[in-house]
């Protein structure tokens, strides 16, 4: 190597050079005695940055060991600029893009399969349908809570149920552990209650709103990826506590404008389940398996579902006595069937009296095939649903006094519902009951000189500083424009800082919706 480049050494931009393979030596001195690299900091040498540099040639072999896949993303030449200061103030050492050497590849500019976007116009549509969760759920006396989106793969899969296991989002993360995306929050709230221990004091009244995810077959109101309301009592064993949960959603429905005739709830037990099987000593170990299976009834052919449930050893008289049971509608006909002394009878009848007291006994129907596809649920299970059938389940719940043993704690009396924001979504577009929500700030501020911006600013500063929203005009707009922006965010009043009335200590105020137009002190501006 020359002497002279012995200042190589020094020089930062040959850490990128040193990176590479290596190249021919030949190459190398020529290309370093015909271009030596400046210090960045000398004052006696410098080179503008549009002073471009040859490219070094790289062998055939390199390029076959280092191409890219993307030519946005690699150069097959050395390129000595990538360290050079920039004319636009790019510090000394800050490394550039790297070359392009073909068109850009364009991204697919839609959200991965089953995720969304929120513009603006959805943000807002998101907002109102979670500030009505929120103050449902505070009206009833719950807090908010959350828990963390990643949870480890473990907490889904002890108790869950087989079709959320083949919809998780799971994988090893760095640490080796195995982990997933929640595709509910019930067993992160379990996780929780377990941690917290006995400094808990019961009742526990929680409401969530969090984003999860299930990698499934989208249909209308189902994605991979969505939001989900849950609120949950814990340490209430008597049946008032799934009367509250389904009396608060009913509350929800009349917010928002559901009614009755829109929107209903089956209702039944799995201890009904519980009781027929008993009676076909079925195993105990089997019970779960069983109501996945049975929930599948209005999704798969029955003979398919008679197949699945021999599987589960089942005989086949158990099979037809089962699906005479799940065909029942009337609670009064379960009662001829099971006979009055059984517990399911008994929570059920409890929970139809209830409905009378709270008001919602026109919402309720029994059905006697509901028995909600995850498996820890232990009593009473509901789901809301569309009375003229067009969407799948609009929310859904019951009770899981047995959760918390599945994760090593002491089991407590719970229940609780889960309401995602899909299905909802489409049943209010359904019935074009989907409020208009346009953007709206009390203030716009305006200058009309260029000279007085720094002003303007200070006059908005002064209304944010009194809690009212302001939209600032940040470039120098002519009228037209400026009234064109009020209309379109639904400003209430214009506020116009103009060279007269600045001069005076003033500024001049539209009111927006009448017209009306008049000067006020700074001061006193309100």
């Amino acid at each position: 190597m020359p002497a002279n480049s012995s200042l190589l050494i020094l020089h930062p931009r040959l850490f990128l050079f040193l990176a590479r393979p290596p190249v021919p030596a030949a190459a190398f001195h020529t290309y370093v005695h015909r271009f030596p690299l400046p210090f960045s900091s000398a004052s006696t040498y410098s080179r503008p940055l549009s002073a471009s540099y040859p490219a070094l040639p790289i062998s055939a072999n390199f390029r076959a060991r280092h191409s890219s896949s993307s030519s946005a993303a690699s150069s097959d030449t050395f390129n000595p600029n990538l360290n050079e200061t920039s004319n636009s103030g790019a510090r000394s050492g800050s490394r550039s893009s790297p070359p392009v050497i073909d068109a850009v590849e364009k991204i697919d500019v839609n959200p991965p399969k089953g995720t969304r976007d929120f513009p603006p116009e959805e943000m807002r549509l998101r907002s109102w349908l979670f500030q009505n969760f929120r103050e449902v759920s505070q009206l009833f006396g719950f807090e908010e809570i959350d828990f963390p989106v990643l949870e480890s793969e473990a907490l889904f899969i002890r108790k869950a149920g087989e079709e959320i296991r083949d919809q998780l989002y799971c994988f090893e993360d760095r640490g080796n552990r195995r982990v997933a995306l929640r595709p509910e929050l019930t067993p992160s709230l379990a996780r929780l209650v377990i941690q917290k221990g006995k400094s808990l004091s019961l009742p526990i009244k929680w409401f969530a709103i969090g984003q999860c995810w299930r990698y499934e077959r989208m249909t209308r109101g189902r994605r991979r990826e969505h939001y989900q309301w849950n609120m949950d009592i814990i340490g209430v064993p008597d049946v008032i506590a799934e009367a509250e949960l389904i009396s608060s959603i009913v509350t929800f429905f009349k917010r928002i404008g559901i009614t009755s005739s829109h929107v209903g709830f089956r209702v039944s037990s799995r201890k009904v389940l519980q009781e027929v099987l008993k009676c076909y000593s079925v195993p105990e170990n089997m019970f779960g398996k069983v109501c996945i299976i049975i929930d599948k009834l209005e999704k798969v052919p029955l003979d398919e579902i008679k197949k699945e449930l021999r599987s589960a050893e089942l005989s086949d008289t158990a099979i037809d006595e089962l699906l005479q049971v799940l065909s029942v509608k009337s609670l009064a006909k379960l009662e001829e069937k099971l006979g009055a002394t059984g517990e399911a009878i008994a929570d059920l009848k409890q929970l139809f009296s209830l409905a009378e007291k709270f008001g919602f006994s026109e919402w309720i129907q029994f059905d006697a095939s509901i028995v909600r596809g995850l498996a820890y649920y232990t009593g009473i299970v509901f789901e809301g649903f569309d009375r003229e059938g067009k969407l799948r389940a609009i929310c859904g719940g019951g009770r899981y006094d047995s959760l918390l043993s599945t994760f090593g704690g002491d089991d407590i009396p719970a229940c609780g519902f889960g309401f995602g924001d899909a299905v909802i979504v489409e049943l209010l577009k359904e019935k074009g009951l989907l409020p208009e929500l346009n953007p709206q700030v009390e203030n716009i501020v305006c200058s009309l000189d260029p000279d007085l911006q720094s002003a303007a600013a200070g006059v908005a500063s002064i209304l944010r500083g009194k809690g009212q929203s302001v939209d600032l005009v940040l470039e120098n707009k002519p009228l037209k424009w400026v009234f064109k922006r009020a209309a379109r965010i639904n400003a209430r009043r214009l506020v116009l800082v103009g060279n007269a009335e600045w001069q005076k200590g003033m500024v001049g105020v539209k009111v927006l919706s009448s017209g009306e137009q008049y000067e006020v002190k700074l001061d006193e501006l309100e």
